[in-house]
């Protein structure tokens, strides 16, 4: 007896000892997160947790990830976690991805979140190359990328070497053409002009629009063996079942869509697929390992499931998300239209400001020119006057002159000279004294009419000294009056977000008219960008054209290869598929077996 209770005292003393909670790490695509869980906790505890910390609603297209040695395998919503084959050491850790891809991003994303960790998840696909990818549209998905993050492009701020530490090509990409990163940046740049006005969720959508067209976006890869022991690839999709060649990824030879499958399941390591039409034998392949059939029966009943919501109508929840997205979007138009009438004005009163402050400069400078020319007309008129009365001074005394060789040519005509040779000599000094007389008249003449000539630049010097005046005067009037406009203007852009007229007519209560509006401004979206892809193509053709000639071909892989013969033949992701599907599901079953 005493035995039987020590037993159970010391049982019960081991059980308090056991620890009640466990961390777990969660790592999503930018972020990480640590939680306390209870030991009792199922997978779908662990997952609502992490959905309503991100305030995530569309939880379908996710999942918690974790490693079984070399494969990969998610947390089974009905399972305690602890019961997964995860490593015990704490922080147990997962990563929070997309398990589920959509057909159409546009369509079926709706939150803002749920769009930014796919676009996350995508571009680490591609820069990994996970997703193998076109280089010119590297380039172009680079661009929305750089859009994304840095907003528009404004040459003042992003200088030439401003992406040198983002990494956004596939290094397969870079090492394939003999460019520089400057040449690379300057093609992504020319791009990323281009789209200006788009805000971050249009960026990072473009760029899930451009990447669900790749051929290996959102395919899960499985090595198989059908019956006759050939080895093949199995693709898993939010399309359907593809069977391709172990060396070519992008093209699958047969394609099941899931509206053609009747049931999956898996035996050990046999796989079977039934078709939709009884009448047609099922179909089976062997994995390597029985925990590969299990994640391919997971990916199957997931991606089945998304396949036949999309084709009924939208559930309560999601049309209710769809109304808020709608909502949202038209808030966020309003308020991005109301910024740029704000961002617009600001400009306009920066541009007038500085016109202002231009021309206050202009009329500165002009001040000062008049004054530097004023004061060289009051000195040249200062000379003129100084020069002009020495001139006169000399006339004068030229003048008195004249008259003392006149009162000596008087004086020697009145001497009475005796002799003939006195009054030779004496007409003689006459006759010099008479040409003295004139010559000194002459030179009275010229002095008198240099006199008046100075008079005259004179008053021309003082009438130019009267303009600049008068001209300096209605500069100085003129500056009076600008310098409170300008002032004025320099206070605008301070007032500017406090426009209580704009803020109080912007009203977010949608009416049916609100909405019937927006509709017609998103069919009008879907048509621009039809016209704009044929563009875009154009253009895509256009840097593939520039860079060809830069390609080193001894580098090219075998999916640059296959991308090339591709792109010759016209064939794209969901054309190929289509052509796959017209052949009817027993010659492909039958074609499947023959391999």
């Amino acid at each position: 007896m005493a035995g039987a209770i020590a037993s159970r005292m010391s049982f019960s003393s081991l059980k308090r000892k056991q620890p009640k909670t466990f961390t777990v790490r969660i790592i999503t695509m930018d972020a990480e997160m640590e939680f306390n869980c209870e030991v009792k906790w199922k997978g779908k505890d662990l997952f609502d947790l992490v959905c309503r910390t991100l305030g995530l609603r569309e939880t379908w297209f996710f999942g918690l990830q974790y490693m079984i040695k070399d494969t990969m395998a998610w947390l089974k919503m009905d399972k305690k976690v602890l019961d997964h084959d995860v490593p015990k050491e704490e922080p147990v850790t997962f990563h929070f991805l997309a398990k589920f891809y959509p057909e159409n991003a546009e369509d079926e994303l709706v939150q803002d979140i749920t769009q930014h960790l796919f676009f996350l998840q995508v571009k680490k696909q591609i820069l990994d190359e996970k997703i193998s990818c076109p280089p010119e549209a590297s380039v172009l998905l680079a661009s929305y990328a750089v859009q994304a993050k840095y907003g528009d492009y404004d040459p003042t701020v992003h200088k030439r070497g401003f992406l040198a530490q983002e990494e956004l090509l596939p290094k397969r990409v870079i090492n394939l053409y003999q460019m520089t990163p400057e040449m690379w940046e300057e093609r992504i740049t020319a791009w990323y002009g281009q789209h200006r006005g788009r805000a971050r969720d249009e960026a990072e959508m473009e760029y899930l629009k451009i990447a669900q067209d790749l051929e290996m976006y959102g395919v899960n890869y499985f090595a198989i063996r059908n019956k006759k022991g050939t080895e093949l690839l199995l693709g898993v999709d939010a399309l359907g079942l593809h069977i391709y060649d172990m060396e070519n990824r992008l093209t699958p030879k047969i394609s099941f869509p899931w509206n053609e499958i009747r049931n999956v399941s898996y035996s050990d390591k046999e796989f079977t697929i039934k078709p939709l039409d009884k009448k047609i034998d099922v179909f089976k392949f062997n994995s390597s390992k029985l925990r590969v059939n299990k994640l391919i029966l997971q990916l199957c009943i997931g991606n089945h499931d998304l396949f036949m919501r999309r084709r009924k109508a939208d559930s309560l929840e999601v049309q209710q998300m769809k109304a808020q997205a709608r909502e949202e979007k038209a808030r966020k138009q309003m308020e991005r239209q109301r910024l740029a009438r704000e961002k617009q004005m600001r400009e306009e009163a920066e541009r007038t400001r500085d016109e202002l402050e231009r021309r206050l400069l202009q009329l500165k400078d002009e001040a000062t020119m008049a004054n530097e020319a004023l004061m060289r007309s009051e000195e040249t008129a200062d000379l003129l006057a100084e020069k002009a009365q020495i001139t006169e001074e000399e006339a004068k005394l030229l003048a008195q002159k004249a008259a003392e060789a006149e009162q000596e040519m008087q004086r020697i005509k009145a001497t009475a000279i005796r002799t003939e040779e006195e009054k030779r000599l004496m007409e003689q000094k006459v006759l010099e004294a008479e040409m003295l007389a004139l010559k000194m008249a002459e030179e009275s003449e010229r002095r008198a009419k240099e006199a008046d000539q100075l008079k005259q630049d004179l008053q021309e010097a003082r009438d130019s000294e009267r303009r600049a005046k008068q001209k300096l005067l209605e500069i100085t009037s003129k500056s009076s009056y600008t310098q409170p406009m300008n002032s004025g203007s320099t206070a605008l852009p301070a007032d500017m977000p406090t426009f209580n007229l704009i803020s109080e007519s912007l009203s977010f209560d949608f009416k049916d008219t609100d909405m019937k509006r927006l509709s017609m401004e998103i069919e009008k979206e879907k048509v621009e960008y039809m016209e704009k892809s044929k563009h875009l193509q154009e253009q895509l053709n256009e840097l593939k054209t520039e860079i060809e000639a830069l390609k080193l071909k001894e580098r090219e892989t075998a999916m640059d290869i296959l991308h090339s013969e591709n792109n010759e033949r016209g064939s794209s992701k969901h054309n190929t598929i289509k052509k796959l599907t017209l052949q009817s599901t027993k010659s492909r079953v039958a074609f499947f077996e023959e391999l």
